[in-house]
């Protein structure tokens, strides 16, 4: 039925008639579970970029500082040491998941939740009733754009959630936003306890080494084991809103230096191979120039990216083949998530205004391989879009069981031996 709904509606029309059912499920579900989000610290963690490495820097300080706490986000589901793989291709499940992992979280004794929350979810009302304490605002960057159906409408879904903030019945309540982002400082604007807002000029005597960032901040010295600027943007927001729930920079700058891993986040994949094999999430524009100038100008990239999602943020394509073309000695497209459209046209879209013609490997298998034989002592092969995406979505619903970092691993093994 809702399939039939979806086809027969348009996108606008079937949104309205469909949002007392998704606000029935919230309430409904919120009571059902006993509103388990008044009993916890809850933070809620939204924007285009940063939420999950942001959310899993927050859960490692939070730890780190004796607290035993929930995480639900686009990576994983996980309280305390407990963890699972987010396998739903959705950030926010719905049907009154949030309320359902917030309960079990309380009954395993939990006192803190880290909540990944996203424009899409808040359509939906998957926001409502967490009774937030603090929400992180990383930035807006376009994305979903024929979705939401515009940037304006993209960051109202956003607010919303900034709302739910101001509407929480928690106090002191703290929004923890980015200065340096227009939309950042809308959301500092909400009517709470505390803004805060964070900036990269926060970050005192910042040096970016190949694969690491250092900077200094409330005299305390942070050594951050993940590449880029974006690293660094990521840390002071995770950092800051651990302040405001009374854990200090010397405890947060311990916690960072030990998370030496998030899952498809510039994720390192070792294997005595004499150079770098990443893999990374970075499926836009924004995300994927910042990805490549997280690596020094003079190391050899070697790059595999994908059709970026068959179905929407068409205007993109063009643009990442630039970027990767640009920046890339070796530019490797291929298959990655078309749905219902042709996964050659898409990519024929990505390699439409690239002037060097790059290597076109339809099969992402055999994209990776010819990425990683391509590459030599010192260089560096970035494999992008999919992060830890568990499936590679195709027609009609259809799905393949999927893992970057395991096909990047197992192609290394083989290369190696």
């Amino acid at each position: 039925m809702k399939s039939f709904l979806q086809k027969l509606l348009p996108r606008g029309a079937y949104r309205a008639l469909t949002r007392p059912y998704h606000f029935l499920w919230a309430f409904f579900a919120a009571m059902w579970y006993g509103a388990p989000a008044k009993k916890l610290t809850v933070i809620g963690v939204t924007g285009t970029k940063g939420k999950s490495s942001v959310s899993e820097m927050l859960f490692a300080i939070l730890t780190a500082a004796g607290h035993k706490t929930a995480i639900a986000g686009t990576i994983r589901f996980a309280i305390g040491t407990e963890s699972e793989p987010n396998t739903f291709k959705m950030t926010v499940p719905g049907h009154g998941f949030l309320q359902k992992f917030l309960r079990k979280a309380i009954d395993a004794g939990a006192t803190h939740a880290v909540l990944e929350l996203t424009s899409e979810a808040a359509l939906q009302y998957r926001h409502l009733f967490l009774d937030l304490d603090a929400l992180v605002f990383t930035n807006l960057q376009k994305e979903h754009l024929e979705s939401h159906g515009g940037m304006e409408n993209y960051f109202r879904a956003k607010y919303s959630i900034g709302k739910s903030l101001a509407r929480s019945p928690k106090r002191p309540r703290a929004i923890i936003a980015n200065g340096d982002d227009e939309y950042g400082r809308r959301f500092l604007a909400l009517p709470v306890e505390r803004q805060i807002p964070f900036s990269y000029t926060d970050a005192v005597n910042g040096i970016i080494k190949d694969g690491s960032v250092s900077f200094m901040y409330a005299n305390t010295r942070f050594d951050i084991p993940h590449p880029g600027a974006m690293s660094v943007m990521n840390a002071l927001a995770a950092v800051k809103a651990a302040e405001f729930l009374g854990v200090s920079p010397e405890v947060s700058a311990r916690a960072l230096s030990s998370l030496t891993l998030i899952p498809g986040r510039a994720e390192r994949i070792e294997e005595g191979q004499n150079f770098l094999a990443i893999v990374d999430y970075a499926h836009t524009p924004d995300s994927l120039k910042a990805l490549y100038a997280a690596y020094p100008q003079h190391q050899r990239k070697i790059c595999v990216l994908g059709n970026t999602g068959g179905g929407r943020d068409t205007w993109k394509r063009p643009l990442m083949g630039s970027i990767a073309e640009e920046a890339c000695e070796e530019v490797i497209l291929t298959n990655e998530d078309p749905y219902d459209e042709d996964p050659k046209a898409i990519v024929d879209e990505i390699a439409r205004d690239m002037h060097k013609k790059p290597h076109i490997v339809m099969d992402r298998r055999e994209a990776i391989r010819k990425a990683l034989s391509l590459a030599k002592d010192g260089d560096v092969v970035l494999v992008t879009g999919k992060g830890t995406d568990p499936f590679i979505m195709g027609p009609r619903g259809t799905k393949e069981p999927w893992s970057d970092a395991h096909v990047v691993r197992d192609e290394l093994k083989r290369l190696l031996s």
